[in-house]
């Protein structure tokens, strides 16, 4: 059953391309569902990433995204992190600051470490300002990095 509340992406004509692309990247991924439109292309397609269900409609370029929507993925470990980074910039996707980026298809992307988190909430202002500098200068987050600025002196 479809969860309550589902993003719902505007694609000029990529939703289907878009929907694999992102299946390929995520581990626990699924085509859910693709509806036929004229001309034999996908008008819409349902899918799911993780635990998150989506829906990407073909609609025309009318709209495009912007940063002002992203979707924000927790990744354990700096491998994590490293490959979603490559695979979601390339082949065309940007690097932006601070963890976030753009796909081949403008979408915008946070990707994360659990880490950042963990050490920007540390009660000790100096250590967590000491991070959050660190992360200030970094596009894709360096979790070794971060933890350096986190015990220097």
């Amino acid at each position: 059953m479809p969860k309550k509340i589902t993003p719902f992406l505007w694609f000029d004509h990529q939703a289907e391309d878009a929907m694999r692309f992102y299946a390929s990247i995520f581990k626990d991924s699924e085509v859910l569902e693709v509806t036929p439109g004229p001309g034999g292309q996908a008008m819409s397609v349902r899918f799911r990433l993780e635990d998150q269900e989506f829906i990407a409609l073909n609609a025309g370029p009318m709209y495009q995204f912007t940063e002002a929507i992203s979707f924000f993925v927790s990744c354990e470990t700096q491998s994590e992190v490293d490959e979603l980074w490559a695979k979601l910039t390339a082949d065309g996707g940007e690097e932006s600051r601070c963890g976030w980026l753009k796909d081949k298809y403008g979408l915008s992307w946070q990707i994360i470490p659990t880490t950042l988190g963990r050490l920007l909430g540390d009660p000790d202002p100096a250590k967590a300002g000491r991070v959050m500098q660190a992360m200030l200068q970094m596009n894709k987050i360096d979790i070794a990095a971060l933890e350096r600025a986190y015990v220097a002196q």
